[in-house]
């Protein structure tokens, strides 16, 4: 009836949500620089203040 297709739309919907979290965590994942990197680009960018 009419709630079971209520159901299976609000599930479908979770199901969206959940693939669209996983994404967007691995687009953080590829855009993670490690900690040595970041130290890197920032001394770089100190040292180009400085000067």
């Amino acid at each position: 009836g009419k709630n079971e297709s209520l159901d299976t739309a609000l599930k479908r919907f979770k199901r969206s949500c959940a693939r669209d979290g996983v994404l967007a965590e691995v687009r953080k994942r590829e855009h993670y620089e490690k900690p040595s990197v970041k130290r890197k680009k920032k001394s770089e960018a100190a040292r180009k203040r400085k000067f």
